[in-house]
């Protein structure tokens, strides 16, 4: 082996002391200049160096000054004179020139190099009463504009986002897809949600709530679970953080729910969004319309959900308090000890503790305006007969992880009878195996296997004999963009059949993204199921107030009260102006809550809801056709 010599030393030392970063090299440069001007001074009164016709010799310290002006600035020799003063000061201006550039490029290259660390998104965050978003998906513009309009009224407003994406890259797809936050402010940075490290520089112990998406289509519980765990068995994480973390978890699997609540415990409010978009496509299908109603209560831009304290409450009934509100609208109470509970007995009396869950424009206004039973119309309340219920003829066109869970939650809406036929380009058998039909009481299930956009597929299906038509977005596609348009397809061919039929096809479809909803409408779909916008409603509402989660989970809880669309001739007479005072009381008579109503005239155009109205002005008059219908809260 070689000898280490003195010099191969001092290259090594040399190396050491270039690698340390800008601030060192800043240092070492400074060291050197110091010495040079030193040096220099030291120099001019040894040989007694002054300009040329001075009487006296320049002081150590003037001569300090003057080397140091020269090495910093060049030009500054210019007027010297004297040879001896000129000889000393060219060396040292030379010795400037050179520590000057040196300094120029390390400073240019140590701030292109923080420049490029920020854009990394690797520093530290500092905030207060931010909401964190940990993982990125397909998601993640519908949460943010949610949330962007839930901060539109507070000063300070942040969100951060944590991701393993690019951080630019990131940033440009917040600009593109959500365009301007207002008063909200982005921040991005790159990491793994997983990883305890990365989990540090977002400031977790200050947020004020946390939402966990998945972005693994294999195995997305397990990535939630495991971000979990990183986050509520990390004591490292809370910092000096007293109360409770509140984080929103999405799980697809119910198997995974136990897991997940035994590792979040009371930290984390689980959204279980395989059943809720499976339920609310099966729920739509066979009443349309019902997807733009929980679009209404779940996003900020119009009426919301807020539960409320009004001790003034006790005493009465349920019933009488649902006509005590001119501006909201109520659901039902929060008993002490019992929770949540949609739709009580209309005997039910408050108590002093219980609080009402009510529809409202802002916390503000959920205010009393007294009851209002004087301005109840008795002539235009009417009782329609139910019609008996009868079996159906269900078509599925399209396969994806959803599919048995709609089939499932089919069967228990449909009469014994019912029939549903799924068309996909999946194996029969394996559709079967999925769907477990065995387990079936009330629908009798069948397959076939053939393309869904396929004309002649769908020419052979003999689409008049079917009540109701869901088209689902195929699993096959990658992008989400091309499982769109073969929906698209799919839904014109329908149309063009239903036309040359002259048969009214009830149709819902399932898009992916929200912006290819206004080219589906031109299909004249009954309605259409932006599946990972109501996701991201209800996980943006449930960050912002926890205890919405267990109010919403009632609503989509097929057990029990739920959302109905009714047609208005069940309560009030056609024709004739009556106010939502009348309704609410029309409804509270058959033991159902009336929230709003949809209006058939106002179906076809987007800017007024399709004709959607969620907690109306309870002294405003409409006028109902036979075609209008209400928006109830029911037990069927």
């Amino acid at each position: 082996m070689k000898q280490v010599t003195f010099r191969d030393r001092v290259r090594y030392r040399f190396d050491n002391f270039m690698s340390r970063g800008t601030i060192a090299l800043i240092g070492g440069l400074a060291v050197l200049s110091m010495s040079v001007i030193f040096i220099a001074a030291i120099m001019v009164k040894i040989i007694d160096a002054r300009q040329e016709g001075a009487l006296e010799s320049i002081t150590f310290r003037e001569a300090l000054w003057l080397s140091m002006m020269r090495t910093l600035d060049a030009g500054t020799m210019g007027g010297d004179t004297g040879w001896r003063f000129r000889f000393v000061m060219f060396f040292v201006t030379l010795g400037g020139v050179f520590v000057i550039s040196m300094l120029i490029g390390i400073l240019t290259s140590g701030l292109e190099g923080r420049l490029t660390e920020l854009r990394k998104g690797r520093s530290r965050v500092i905030e207060k009463n931010h909401t964190v978003i940990l993982g990125w998906s397909s998601q993640i513009f519908s949460i943010i504009s949610e949330l962007v309009v839930a901060n539109a009224n507070q000063k300070n407003s942040c969100i951060v986002i944590l991701g393993e994406k690019d951080r630019d890259e990131m940033e440009d797809a917040i600009r593109e897809n959500v365009g301007d936050t207002g008063k909200t402010r982005i921040i991005y940075r790159t990491g793994n949600p997983n990883s305890l490290v990365d989990l540090e520089i977002v400031s977790l112990h200050t947020s004020k709530s946390i939402i966990l998406l998945s972005a693994s289509e294999d195995t997305p519980d397990i990535d939630v679970i495991k971000a979990l765990l990183a986050i509520t068995q990390n004591p490292g994480l809370r910092g000096d953080r007293t109360v409770p973390f509140h984080i929103v978890a999405e799980i697809r699997d119910q198997k995974n729910m136990d897991v997940a609540r035994m590792v979040g415990q009371d930290e984390v409010e689980l959204v279980l969004i395989g059943d809720l978009i499976s339920r609310i496509i099966a729920q739509t299908s066979r009443q349309p319309g019902l997807s733009i109603v929980y679009t209404e209560l779940l996003d900020f831009s119009g009426d919301e959900i807020y539960i409320r304290h009004e001790p003034t409450l006790a005493g009465k009934t349920f019933g009488e308090v649902l006509l005590c509100y001119e501006d909201s609208t109520i659901l039902g109470l929060v008993t002490p000890g019992e929770g949540a509970k949609l739709k009580p007995p209309m005997d039910t009396v408050l108590g002093k503790d219980d609080q009402i869950i009510a529809i409202s424009e802002d916390d503000d206004t959920v205010r009393l305006s007294g009851l209002r039973d004087y301005m109840i119309d008795e002539g235009a309340i009417q009782t329609k007969k139910k019609a008996a219920l009868t079996s159906e003829m269900i078509l599925v066109l399209g396969w994806n992880w959803r599919t048995p869970l709609i089939v499932k939650e089919l069967d228990h809406y449909v009469t014994p009878g019912s029939r549903l036929l799924v068309v996909a380009d999946q194996v029969v058998e394996t559709m079967g195996d999925a769907c477990q039909c065995e387990t079936m009481q009330n629908l009798q299930v069948s397959f076939q296997q053939a393309q869904t956009d396929d004309r002649d597929t769908l020419d052979g299906l003999d689409i008049q004999s079917f009540h109701n038509v869901i088209v689902l977005s195929n699993d096959g596609y990658e992008d989400p963009q091309q499982a769109d348009a073969s929906t698209l397809v799919t839904l014109l061919h329908l149309r063009d059949i239903a036309e040359k039929c002259n048969y009214h096809l009830a149709v819902v479809s399932e898009m992916l993204d929200l912006r290819n909803r206004e080219l589906a409408e031109v299909t004249k779909a009954d309605d259409f199921i932006v599946s990972d916008t109501l996701v991201s409603l209800m996980l943006s509402q449930v960050s912002e107030n926890k205890y919405l989660n267990v109010i919403l989970a009632d609503i989509f809880d097929p057990e029990g009260s739920e959302i109905y669309i009714k047609p208005a001739l069940n309560y009030v007479k056609p024709g004739q102006p009556v106010n939502f005072y009348t309704v609410v009381e029309a409804a509270r008579r058959q033991d159902e809550v009336a929230i709003g109503y949809c209006l058939q005239a106002l179906r076809g155009e987007s800017d007024k809801a399709h004709g959607v109205t969620i907690n109306p002005d309870k002294s405003q008059k409409v006028v109902f056709t036979e075609f209008d219908r209400i928006i109830v809260v029911a037990e069927e």
